[in-house]
């Protein structure tokens, strides 16, 4: 049409090649500043700039044509019949799948494949092979499908990923068969078989069964044979049944697991029930929030994480270019523009409270202080009157510093992380003006499911009840001292794909609460915002399933009772009062602005 701008007419572009590519007549594209997903024929792609900069054009191309391909070449029952259910297995599972399909369309098209490259570029950005330093941090998923990626394509992999490669390419390339893989490519099913024996050769699943033995297995099959005949039996009874059935059978094994063993082969089958994660793995689940009752916390609760060596407190300019923060942070802009006036009024209101306890008051008509200069006249008219002294009044007002820690959990995705980050941009510059410093913390884990954490646990032999089991990610957004100008963009790091993930709270809470007691400020207050109880599946798989939460309550309890911080907490779509005193639910995301402004004027307002 003649009105459609730039971005309209290559959005109506991308689509129809995207069905072209698909196959598929009823494919529908639309853009999105949140993560790039394909749901069965709907794809969404990052949106470029209204300019249509190449690199951003190139990247939505590349999701799009990635999605696509996935929807032409590639047979999700079977890839689901024939996955593992060990987390690490699956992932590496998924990653060689993805670069077979991605392999199979770039082939005989160039441009297909440049789009493409673009794409794994921007997967890359926030996969933890690039930090990785030595072997034990590289991601086996990542590292074989870029392996095996080089052998189908003969395009190398990206430059920020040669060291790590380096890493632990002879060791792959001579304990698997890539070019096996690479001739399989055209063929799903026999690249599956072969995908299992090289799981197997890795020892990261257990060797496929042999076809005389797949009908075996009678009653007095003990150990893994009786395992592997049970989660066959899930398999095949998934495809029939509803998905509610399969959960609550999955909840009773829990239920009647005893041992560490019964727990981890529960675990096994909960993992079987995500079904095929998105086009980046496992970052495509989205993790569930128990709401277990208040009496479940023991008296004694000995909290530990099994290692602390894959951990990172990160500043947000260190996780992203500064480009894409600016561009995220337009995104974040663009999305919330609706919102932005009326938060802002309400932080003018809270500034207006601030600056009403701040200003200065004075006691007049006293024998010493400051000479009263509006009194002057009146000895001038009348030199016998003695002069006028004036003393200023000592202020009510604390010096305060503020910590917002936000929840960056999967399921805060979309308008909660969006609102949450535009609502933290308004306190802070609000709070700044009326002098109260002002900090901007994140927490999340490194990975889906455990990690490096899970994958050194595996290694060691699956001890019972080893205690946090994932890498947890701290995220420093802004510093009290830095100003608000220089932090604002690294808000629009929450926009990014594949930064959500799962989320511990207990110690987020404990690592928030030390950076507010070292702070010299004689008042300090700390605000949670989150969307419901701790989850993370690697954790609570092998230990029991109120494990995180407990410690949550432990902690929060010391800071209520012991510590001098203040402690509120916001809770969007779950009842967070039955962890914190001073708390409020908003089942709204777009009461968070407001909510947050109330609680903390209320608060400077209470002595």
């Amino acid at each position: 049409m003649a009105n459609d701008t730039p971005l309209d007419r290559f959005k109506a572009v991308l689509g129809g090649t995207a069905r072209t590519i698909a196959q598929e007549p009823e494919v529908e594209l639309a853009f999105t500043a949140d993560a790039p997903t394909s749901s069965g024929k709907h794809i969404r792609v990052p949106m470029p700039g209204r300019a249509l900069p190449p690199e951003q054009v190139a990247e939505a191309r590349g999701f799009a044509d990635a999605f696509a391909l996935r929807l032409k070449l590639h047979d999700t029952a079977l890839h689901a019949k024939a996955a593992p259910v060990e987390a690490v297995a699956r992932a590496v599972y998924d990653a060689v799948e993805t670069a077979r399909i991605e392999a199979l369309g770039a082939r005989g098209y160039a441009g297909i494949g440049d789009n493409l490259a673009h794409a794994l570029d921007v997967r890359l950005r926030s996969d933890p092979l690039t930090r990785a330093r030595n072997r034990d941090e590289v991601p086996l998923s990542t590292a074989l499908g870029l392996l095996l990626r080089e052998r189908m394509t003969g395009r190398p992999s990206p430059a920020e990923t040669a060291p790590a490669l380096a890493l632990v390419r002879d060791w792959l390339e001579g304990a698997t068969n890539l070019d096996a893989l690479a001739g399989a490519m055209d063929d799903q099913k026999a690249f599956q078989s072969l995908t299992a024996r090289m799981l197997a050769d890795l020892e990261l699943a257990e060797p496929p069964a042999e076809p005389d033995q797949a009908d075996e297995g009678g009653d007095d099959q003990e150990g893994e044979d009786e395992q592997q005949q049970d989660e066959s039996e899930e398999d095949n009874d998934e495809q029939g049944q509803g998905e509610g059935e399969v959960e609550a059978r999955a909840e009773k094994r829990d239920s009647d697991s005893e041992d560490g063993e019964s727990q981890e082969q529960s675990q096994d089958s909960l993992d079987d029930l995500d079904g095929e994660p998105g086009e980046d793995g496992d970052e495509g689940s989205q993790p569930t929030r128990p709401n277990r009752p208040l009496n479940d916390l023991a008296s004694q609760f000995d909290y530990k994480p099994w290692t602390t060596q894959y951990d990172e407190v990160i500043a947000a300019g260190e996780l992203c270019d500064a480009d894409e923060l600016a561009r995220l942070r337009g995104y974040l802009d663009q999305q919330l523009a609706h919102l932005q006036s009326a938060v802002s009024k309400l932080a003018n209101r809270l500034q207006r409270r601030l600056m009403a306890q701040q200003s200065r008051s004075w006691d007049f008509d006293q024998e010493e202080g400051i000479l009263d200069a509006a009194r002057l006249a009146r000895v001038v008219v009348n030199p016998g009157q003695s002069l006028s002294y004036k003393i200023e009044r000592d202020t009510d007002f604390r010096d305060t510093v503020v910590t917002l820690l936000i929840d960056n959990s999967g399921s805060m995705r979309g308008r909660p992380i969006g609102i949450a980050a535009i609502s933290a941009d308004i306190l802070a510059r609000t709070l700044e003006r009326c002098g109260v410093k002002t900090e901007i913390l994140g927490f999340t884990t490194r990975a889906w499911k455990g990690g490096q954490s899970r994958e050194t646990w595996l290694a060691a032999g699956r001890p019972p009840q080893p205690g946090r089991l994932n890498d947890i990610r701290h995220i420093v957004y802004k510093q009290a001292d830095e100003p608000w100008r220089r932090a604002r963009n690294n808000l629009g790091l929450m926009m990014r794909e594949g930064l959500l993930k799962e989320n511990i709270d207990g110690e987020a809470l404990m690592w928030a609460h030390s950076r507010l007691i070292a702070r010299p400020e004689e008042r300090r207050i700390l605000m949670v915002i989150s969307d419901g109880a701790p989850v993370d599946d690697s954790t609570l798989s092998v230990n029991s399933g109120s494990y995180l939460e407990r410690h949550l309550r432990q902690v929060i309890g010391w800071i209520e009772s012991k510590s001098p911080v203040e402690l509120i907490a916001i809770g969007i779509g779950h009842d967070v009062t039955r962890y914190y005193a001073r708390a409020v639910t908003i089942m709204d995301a777009e009461q968070l602005g407001g909510t947050i402004i109330e609680q903390l004027a209320s608060l400077f307002d209470t002595e």
